[in-house]
């Protein structure tokens, strides 16, 4: 019997991080010392206490039955006391406040809640390639928005074909930025609801990375403007300020109809989060806050490693203040795939090319500082080694 796949399917390109890993894998299956500054998984560990507080919800029978799909309430007022801690946001836990089995779920599933086929989502250029998949799967048409550096990797909404506006039923935005780290204040997302407002389009803003920062640097929600929960929601999640990549936990708040639609998305396709990670999810949003700050401080000092070292053989690298990546530019003579396949095939490091992110990332390639200082360390110095034949 031949099984083929679905039209959906083939509209995808391969999953860049798993694509990544396949090559990985191989070239450690070839006994080399592979140096990972791929895929943007955290390297430290969960915090003890989160963990005892999971053991502690595991040895309870009542937590191993069918979660509530919208989320414990008491996991729900975490959320929006920590909200209005971090933000000074005020969330109705009811309402505006919905958990997910991971930021990457809910992004993925928003687009079914509210786009029709044919209908314009627009889609930052380079990006998290998880927008624009989700946007196939609901139908829609992704719009590119490109992210250059001279408007600082921000959004140039003049730019924007006006039909397109129009037609848009969904604006994906993502700062700090994953690929760029670029950041945004409040006049740009003061911007941004002043046009959705005006062409009627639902904001979405992919805020994982706002607790990774630097130089006393702290970035702000979407939803401190004016206006913002009219218009959008936001999302965040526990894996990158906390080191929970692996445990699936995070949320949406903001819009409570937008929330809502998205709600009856998930309660036809998942049971929610296991009760015990969501317990250790309140432990992590009451008691995290000086643990993300440690962590920020350590992602530091390997930015300033990695960036130095770049720039001490000539490359002209800016120091990012959040997130945990580092995007720079292709040095003269190679495309991005070119340079990330010969830093992979004669130095042994994995580094992930701008073009993965979209026809605005080439150009650029993206390093993650998820490795210690003796890795970083060894990765500057194959590339000082490669950088000198």
């Amino acid at each position: 019997m031949s099984i083929n796949p679905s039209e959906r399917l083939k509209k995808l390109p391969p999953y860049l991080f798993a694509e990544i890993d396949r090559l990985k894998r191989q070239l450690i299956a070839q006994g080399r010392d592979v140096i990972d500054l791929g895929v943007g998984d955290p390297d430290l560990p969960t915090p003890p206490f989160i963990i005892e507080a999971l053991n502690e919800a595991a040895q309870k029978p009542e937590n191993h039955r069918y979660a509530l799909d919208q989320g414990m309430p008491e996991l729900r007022c975490a959320i929006a006391a920590w909200y209005e801690e971090r933000f000074g946001v005020r969330l109705d836990p009811e309402r505006e406040v919905l958990p997910l089995i991971g930021s990457k779920e809910g992004i993925g599933h928003i687009p079914l809640a509210l786009v029709n086929p044919g209908d314009v989502v627009l889609v930052p250029d380079p990006g998290y390639p998880v927008y624009k998949s989700a946007t196939w799967f609901a139908g829609g048409e992704p719009y590119l928005l490109p992210l250059l550096e001279e408007n600082n990797f921000l959004v140039d909404f003049n730019s924007i074909d006006e039909s397109a506006l129009e037609r848009a039923k969904l604006l994906f935005l993502n700062y700090p930025n994953n690929p760029t780290a670029a950041t945004a204040g409040k006049d740009f997302f003061t911007t941004t609801v002043k046009m959705a407002r005006e062409y009627g389009f639902v904001v979405c803003h992919d805020a994982a990375y706002t607790e990774i920062a630097f130089d006393g640097f702290s970035p702000s929600s979407f939803l401190e403007v004016d206006g913002a929960k009219e218009v959008g929601i936001e999302f965040h999640s526990l894996s990158k300020t906390f080191n929970m990549t692996g445990w699936r936990i995070g949320f949406a708040c903001g819009n409570a109809k937008v929330l809502e639609l998205l709600g009856k998305i998930k309660s036809n396709l998942d049971s929610g989060i296991f009760q015990a990670i969501q317990r250790a999810g309140i432990k992590a949003l009451s008691s995290g806050r000086e643990e993300a700050g440690k962590n920020s401080k350590i992602y530091e000092g390997r930015r300033d490693l990695l960036v130095d070292g770049l720039n001490s053989l000539g490359w002209k690298v800016s120091k990012p203040k959040a997130t945990f990546y580092v995007w720079a530019p292709v040095p003269p003579g190679y495309t991005s795939q070119e340079l990330a396949t010969r830093l992979l095939k004669e130095a042994n490091l994995v580094v992930t090319p701008g073009n993965g992110f979209g026809p605005n990332g080439e150009g650029y390639f993206r390093m993650s500082l998820t490795l210690n200082d003796q890795r970083i360390e060894e990765a500057l110095k194959r590339i000082k080694q490669l950088h000198s034949r």
